[in-house]
């Protein structure tokens, strides 16, 4: 993989195991599962963290799918790779021992119930991230899933921090997931993310008014950059994140705002424009961010949609930085759009 050394062969070995039968499955053949980590039903999404700091990672987001799938022979093969990897990598279980029963059961409901994701660093042994889906037993049930999740994990102060900023509009805001890093080391975290449907920038200023130090008008610079105006941005919704440690548990130490800059975008040439927009303002080198598309695709960026999936912010006492989402389109490359659902400004 690309930034590793040829002779590591862990990334080339975790990704295959989190895939299973899908990562062997000839792409001549449909996909086995209608995996909504991407858009063609790919179960495999990459990105690529560039820090303020100079740090870089990659990151393979996935979902791990038997050769009979199905939602509760999905979830038993996820729990293998993880059990695998927790031995292999001396991963922390207990967190995710602590809330398994309230996020995976049997008759999972929503379009997942457990996704991965590899944190990768030259050097490093992978870092693990599980995602669980607060709807997985109804849309209804999913703040007191998130309440109680948080409880036994001793941040019941988060719940009230998350919901006095972010979910201040009814149905229109909610819970889509809750992640926990399967780490024992001090910023070890467990994050919630809230997504906004047709949100203005004013929404999203407030919900990263929660994180102390956060200047809310970078949320706004990067929307105006990245996503070509302050909203409303009624496609695919704006989404938040908060990330709390143990030792800090009623305040989130960052907040990342999630772009999902393919529904507001004609094709990937001005995504990748929009991106290096951003990347200026933020000091950021062009030259990486074509270095990751070059090492998914050759194909003209102007040639479809959805390849630049997403672009994140990040900002707080954890780090500031700028996460930039690709798609494998293993399966389909979306053609083209002569019309967008743009935000207001566009």
């Amino acid at each position: 993989m690309a930034g590793f050394p040829a002779d590591d062969g862990d990334p080339v070995d975790v990704l295959r195991e989190l895939l299973g039968a899908a990562g062997a499955r000839p792409l001549t053949e449909p996909p086995l599962w209608p995996s909504d980590v991407a858009d063609d039903a790919t179960p495999v999404e990459f990105s690529v963290a560039f820090d303020e700091s100079g740090d870089r990672a990659v990151r393979i987001l996935g979902e791990t799918i038997p050769q009979n799938p199905g939602h509760a022979a999905n979830i038993h093969a996820a729990k293998r790779f993880l059990t695998h990897m927790a031995q292999r990598f001396d991963l922390r279980l207990d967190r995710f021992q602590a809330v398994e029963d309230l996020f995976l059961t049997e008759r999972p409901q929503g379009k997942f119930a457990l996704w991965f994701s590899v944190i990768l660093r030259p050097g490093r042994a992978p870092a693990l991230k599980v995602y669980f889906n607060p709807q997985v037993r109804g849309e209804h049930a999913a703040p007191g899933l998130v309440a109680e999740g948080l409880r036994r994990l001793g941040l019941s102060d988060a719940y009230e921090t998350v919901t006095e900023h972010a979910l201040l509009r009814g149905a229109a805001d909610r819970f889509s997931f809750f992640a926990l890093d399967l780490d024992d080391g001090p910023l070890s975290r467990v994050k919630l993310y809230v997504s906004h449907d047709s949100a203005e920038s004013g929404t999203v200023e407030r919900a990263a008014g929660a994180v102390a130090g956060v200047n809310p008008l970078l949320v706004r610079e990067f929307l105006t950059a990245a996503g070509g105006g302050t909203g409303p941005y009624a496609g695919r919704p704006l989404i938040s994140s908060y990330s709390f440690v143990e030792a800090d548990a009623g305040r989130p130490g960052n907040y990342s705002l999630y772009l999902p800059i393919r529904d507001y975008v004609p094709d990937d040439a001005a995504a990748r424009e929009r991106v290096l927009a951003h990347f200026a303002r933020a000091g950021l080198p062009a030259a990486e961010l074509d270095r990751a598309i070059a090492a998914v695709t050759d194909r003209p960026m102007a040639a479809g949609v959805g390849l630049i999936a997403h672009v994140s912010l990040r900002l707080g006492r954890f780090g500031t930085g700028t996460t930039v989402y690709l798609s494998s389109e293993a399966y389909a490359v979306a053609a083209p759009r002569t019309r967008v659902g743009a935000a207001a400004s566009l």
